[in-house]
């Protein structure tokens, strides 16, 4: 008896031992998963840092344009450094006050101070004349098409330049006129313009036109000339600038950084397009970027996702134990972040798995041995299902920006001048309504995961009692018990659509009553399809086995009819 007591004793402490190197196992992937700094919807801090390391900063462009005689643009730079406070904002700072002289507007032109726009300059009459004398004798081609607007009548958005309130036209004409003539555009854009030109003066539509005119008009209202030859000059075609006049007339006193985004990064086109996408954080996000200089900048852009922020992760990488094995991760996210965020979804799974090897361990250190009831493998296929659902839970309570709603900007700002043509009957295309919210989406997708889960763990339970080497009768008692869990999808269906309703209620989610009903709507299918597919042969072939007969059926008797004969 002794021995026998001794012998599972030492059977439950050879299973405790399995249950704490599960659950020592299951931490160090854990952690190893967390350490990987790839989101499904966000880029991390430490990721645009490492790539930002050995790339040209804020200050380091701002040196190159006051060298290149840009000292406007230097000047904007300088006041993105300020605001981010990054390094060597002070070493900028000496060399602009080095540099202070006025630029021309063109060579022996008038003079632009530091903080008027352009537009401004060129809005006076003795200035515009000037100006377009200038233009005049440059010669060149694409500048005398552009001149030669001026004598549109037909426009939309602007006055004729006929009238007496043609001096808008005007202006929007100079500031275009300037960066051809210094051969500041792109051939693109430029080519885009003067075809646009062309096209007005010779079908007599010129509202293409004035709204390139617009664009640089707008821009011209807020940047001097040096800075928008910095801002447009990477610009390839007039949808980008239509892009950064918005964004430009959004920024407000987030202007410099914008700015200096569109400088250090020179894509102008990825910039608009990130700030157009993210409405409400990408001018935040983009100014945060701008302390970890160019290859940050173009990380972000490229990503094309909204910046989170992880103070632990910031603060190890900067110093300490796993300073290095961050480092290491997060190039490893720079050079391929779809392959880095798949090795992270992997250390959850198998931090899921051992956790639930763990616990497998564990209940049969405490509970009594059970050798008939035993398959073996079976609970490897319930530890993977464990991992599966941990690993959903671990990313909805991981991953930022999971429910986020788009940002996007679906309509541009267009706006016109008080005294301007023709009234035209409006085009904006009709605003249409989303048939599904993200979060209502991502609710829906949840529950059908849940669902799977929970169907696939009855069909792992089914299997297992089928491969039980126990008596037909006992294996259907065992089904009868099973009732609970098989009937699990409905419990969960129902416990998530109460849960909804009440979220709604309080005000924590938006009103959404296909998001709340597909819970029980998902249960019901998926134990309906489970009962009637998998549940109900399997009982009838049990049955059909426990009430078979244990003796050979009789065997038919044949007998010949028999005749009654008269006597």
């Amino acid at each position: 008896m002794q021995e026998t007591l001794n012998h599972n004793i030492a059977i439950k402490r050879g299973y405790w031992v399995p249950a704490f190197l599960g659950v020592g196992l299951a931490a160090l992937t854990l952690m190893c998963g967390w350490l990987v700094p790839a989101h499904l919807r966000a880029v991390e801090s430490v990721v645009l840092r490492r790539a930002g390391e050995n790339t040209p900063n804020l200050v380091d462009r701002g040196l190159e344009l006051v060298r290149a005689g840009n000292i406007s643009a230097a000047r904007m730079i300088w006041q993105a450094t300020q605001a981010e406070k990054t390094p060597r904002t002070e070493e900028l700072g000496s060399s602009l006050r080095l540099r202070s002289e006025p630029e021309p507007l063109f060579p022996s032109g008038p003079m632009e101070t530091a903080s008027t726009p352009v537009t401004t300059d060129v809005m006076r009459l003795q200035n515009r004349q000037r100006v377009f004398a200038y233009l005049q004798s440059t010669g060149s081609p694409a500048v005398q098409e552009l001149i030669r607007a001026r004598d549109l009548t037909n426009t939309v958005l602007f006055p004729p330049s006929t009238s007496a309130s043609g001096q808008a036209f005007d202006a929007a004409v100079s500031v275009c006129g300037l960066l051809l003539a210094g051969n500041h555009l792109t051939p693109g854009l430029r080519d885009a313009l003067v075809e646009r030109a062309a096209f007005g003066r010779t079908h007599a539509d010129a509202q293409s036109l004035e709204e390139v005119l617009m664009d640089f008009l707008s821009l011209g209202e807020r940047l001097t000339l040096g800075q928008l030859v910095a801002l447009v000059s990477h610009v390839e075609d007039p949808a980008t600038l239509t892009l950064l006049a918005g964004e430009a007339r959004n920024a407000g006193a987030h202007l410099p950084e914008m700015f200096a985004a569109v400088v250090i990064s020179q894509q102008p086109d990825q910039v608009a397009a990130y700030l157009n996408s993210f409405s409400q954080t990408g001018l935040n996000d983009l100014s945060a970027s701008l302390r970890d200089g160019e290859g940050g900048v173009d990380e972000l852009v490229q990503r094309h996702q909204p910046l989170h922020s992880s103070p632990y992760l910031e603060r190890w990488m900067a110093a300490g134990p796993l300073a290095s094995l961050l480092r290491t991760a997060a190039d490893f996210v720079v050079r391929d972040p779809g392959l880095a965020l798949a090795m992270k979804w992997l250390f959850y799974l198998i931090g899921g798995f051992f956790l639930a090897s763990a616990l497998h361990f564990a209940r049969m250190a405490v509970a009594e041995t059970e050798p008939l009831l035993r398959v073996p493998g079976v609970h490897l296929a319930r530890e993977l299902l464990f991992a599966l659902g941990f690993l959903v839970v671990v990313l909805l309570l991981t991953e930022p920006f999971l429910v986020q709603e788009s940002q996007k900007a679906e309509f541009a700002f267009r706006w016109r001048l008080p005294l301007a043509g023709a009234a035209t009957t409006s085009n904006a295309p009709l605003v249409k309504s989303k048939l599904m919210d993200t979060r209502s989406l991502l609710t829906l997708s949840l529950f059908f995961v849940l669902q799977g889960l929970i169907y696939c763990a009855c069909l792992v339970k089914l299997a297992e009692i089928r491969r039980q080497k126990l008596p037909p009768r006992v294996q259907l008692r065992l089904l009868e018990n099973e009732e609970h869990l098989f009937d699990g999808g409905l419990y969960l269906g129902f416990a998530g659509t109460i849960v909804c309703l009440i979220l709604v209620s309080l005000g924590i989610i938006q009103q959404s009553l296909m998001a709340a009903y597909s819970s029980t709507s998902f249960g019901i299918i998926f134990v309906s399809i489970f009962k009637i597919f998998n549940l109900r042969p399997a009982r009838r072939q049990l049955l059909l086995q426990a009430e078979a007969p244990t003796f050979a059926p009789e065997k038919a008797v044949s007998a010949a009819p028999t005749f009654a004969t008269a006597e």
